[in-house]
Order: structure tokens, then sequence, then C-alpha cells
């Protein structure tokens, strides 16, 4: 993000209010557009020029293209390294990186080897793309990782695996209902899975806290607290976002099965189920991302007591911090 860049001047966080959710709507959708993975490492190393420059006075006023560099770096640059977002795991390939597994994910019929395969296949980008995205604190050494890993595939193949073997086995449902239920299995799957990845790949943060910064970005000290709040939202936004993506693609199907696309061959449905996959992805994403704020600003009365009563260069208390809640 354009945060990480250095200097004295305060850069504003967006061009829109994101302190209200349409704003931060307006701001996501910006920084997931698509468009922004032809940018060059030329464009993001002249993106990052401007907005140093801009940081330290050389440039007196935002333009548009100041707001252009601002948006290559939000989408591409990590907030706390500064580091490029290696392509595949950037915000602005959220939608097209996650396509294909959760395409097959939402294969209908796929048997418990299809099963255990492409829950494998979303978990293992899952850890990549939170590795890559989240607050850099106290990053995971190579053994938490692989634990992290094995216990996130492992619950996801559990639930998965469970709830296909338990559901057509309910008695006082109708075929209908178990049909239905079917489809809804990885989205089940995905959401248990993925609350426990983001606690287990963040546990260290919850351990030790995360960096906590006053409004001129000086980092003041570490809060468990501010950690714990980050990765309980990170996990509550993991289930939004799966939620229209996960459950609005297979019902729409599953009734498409039973008119238009009855008698078609599995090439089509396949085409239909990754096209409704596609446009509820880019058409809910930015609502969803847009649920939590990126950059958390809280009251330093809700941290631990060394935060309390802080005084900034000036000798005024610090009335409001601030932390990265990570993705």
């Amino acid at each position: 993000m354009a945060s990480s860049v250095p200097g004295p001047v305060v850069l504003p966080e967006s061009r829109y209010d994101l302190s209200t959710y349409t704003g931060r709507v307006k701001h996501c959708a910006e920084i997931s557009d698509p468009t922004l993975l032809l940018s060059s490492k030329t464009d993001i190393q002249k993106s990052r020029q401007l907005i140093w420059d801009y940081k330290n006075g050389v440039i007196p006023r935002m333009t548009s293209e100041l707001w252009r560099a601002k948006k290559i770096l939000d989408s591409s640059v990590h907030p706390d390294t500064g580091e490029t977002v290696f392509f595949p795991f950037r915000m602005s390939c959220c939608v097209l990186s996650n396509l294909v597994v959760t395409a097959g994910m939402l294969t209908p019929g796929l048997g418990s080897v299809g099963t255990v395969f492409w829950q494998i296949a979303n978990q293992s980008l899952n850890v990549a793309i939170n590795t890559a995205n989240g607050n850099k604190s106290h990053p995971l050494t190579t053994k938490q990782l692989v634990s992290s890993y094995f216990l996130a595939v492992g619950s996801s193949c559990g639930v998965a695996l469970g709830l296909n073997s338990v559901i057509p086995k309910l008695k006082n449902v109708d075929v209908h209902t178990r049909l239905i239920l079917g489809r809804l299995v990885p989205f089940a799957a995905v959401v248990a899975a993925g609350i426990v990845n983001v606690f287990l790949m963040r546990g260290e943060e919850i351990r030790q806290g995360i960096s906590v910064f006053d409004n001129d970005g000086n980092d003041i000290g570490s809060s468990k607290k501010a950690a714990f709040q980050a990765v309980g939202e990170t996990a509550a936004s993991r289930v939004i976002n799966a939620t229209p993506i996960m459950v609005i693609p297979p019902l729409i199907l599953l009734r498409l099965q039973k008119g238009l696309l009855r008698g078609r061959g599995l090439g089509i449905q396949t085409v239909t189920n990754i096209g409704l996959i596609a446009v509820t992805s880019f058409a809910v994403l930015p609502f969803a991302l847009a649920i939590f704020p990126q950059r958390r600003i809280v009251n330093p009365d809700r941290l631990e007591d060394k935060f309390h009563n802080l005084k900034d260069k000036n000798g005024k208390v610090i009335s409001a911090v601030q932390f990265n809640r990570g993705l």
C-alpha cells in the first residue's frame, strides 16, 4: 500500500470517506480492479516515486496522477513491508486467483477424491494469500506455517467429507432439500477451514501482539488486544466473503439444471458454473471487503494500559491509534 512509503506529510487514505461503508465499497472496488494487474514494475516504481514526492513535500497537493499512483500501490504493495506482493496474491487478482478453485469446489457430484483435491487446492491458495498479505509484525516460522496448513486442510476435508456422508442419510428431509444441502457442503467446509486457517496462520500475532501506530505513523508498541481484534475481524470477513460466492452460484446452477440446462452437456454446465461464480465474485467482492476497514483506528483506552494517556510530540494526549488489520 502507499502508506508504506516514508515521508513526514500524511497521505490521504482514499479519495473516498473510509469512515462510511459506501466510501469503503468504492475504495475496495478500486484496489480490487483487475485492470491493475497490467501495472508493470516500472509503473509500480514510478508510483512509489510520485507518492514519495508528495509525502516529502516535493508535490504540494494530490492530483489525478497521484491518486492513480496510490491506487496502484494499494493493490500491489504490502502496507507493512513495502514489498510488492506476488502477482497471483494481490488484491487486484483476488477474483481471478480464486475462480478456478471455487469452480472446482462447486462442481456437482465430485466424489470423495475430487472433494479432497479441491479443498486442498483452496487451502493452499488461502495459505499463500494469508502469507503474502498478513500483518508482518511477527512472521510465522516454517514449522508453524506447515502445521497451520495441514490443520486447515484437515478441517476443510473433514467437514466436507463428513457432511457428504451425513446428508444422504437424513431421513426426515425430502430429496430436493437434501440436494440443496449437498450443494452447500463446499460453503460449510470453506467457512470452517477459513476460520481455522486465519487463527492458526496468525496465532503468533495474538500471542505476541501487533504493531500499533500513532497518527503520524510512528510505531508506539505491540498490542495483543489489537491483534485479537484484527484476526477476529479477518476471520469474520472470510465468512462474509465466502457466503455469496459459495451460496448464490450453486443454487442458481441447481435451478438452471432443472430448466435451461436440462439435458445439456458437461461443458456447457461447467462454463455456466464458472460464469456464475465470476459474475457473483466481481459484483459482491467490494461490498464484502468493505465490511471492516483495512487500517483500524481505535481509542487507546480499548487497548492495554501502556497505550493509555500517551502524548504526542506536542504534548497532547493521543486520542486515537491505528493498526493494520491484514487480510
